[in-house]
């Protein structure tokens, strides 16, 4: 079975409307300029979103949205994901949390 084919960044963001309204082309290209994504390159520079950068970016989405982690968190779990460790989803008590 053929590898599926690359996404424009435009149908990435049309893939992940539903669950994130609030994503936009803005977003995804500083998440980028962030290294928090590393999508390929087409001959003419365009992105090239493959499965498993669909998949990346979806996650750190997530973990924006459920869990409000600011990007120097989320960049820590992306190293673990990128040795092959499985980033903890859990996170422990935000410090304003405590004592309450």
């Amino acid at each position: 079975m053929p590898d599926s084919p690359a996404l424009t960044i435009g149908e990435v963001i049309n893939l992940l409307k539903e669950d994130f309204p609030d994503v936009t082309v803005s977003k995804v290209r500083f998440l980028e300029d962030q290294g928090l994504i590393h999508p390929g390159r087409s001959h003419s520079g365009y992105r090239q979103f493959l499965d498993g950068d669909l998949k990346r970016l979806r996650y750190i989405l997530r973990l924006q949205r459920d869990q409000f982690l600011p990007l120097k968190v989320i960049k820590s779990k992306m190293t673990m994901w990128d040795r092959g460790e499985e980033p903890n989803l859990e996170t422990p008590g935000h410090p304003r949390q405590r004592g309450t």
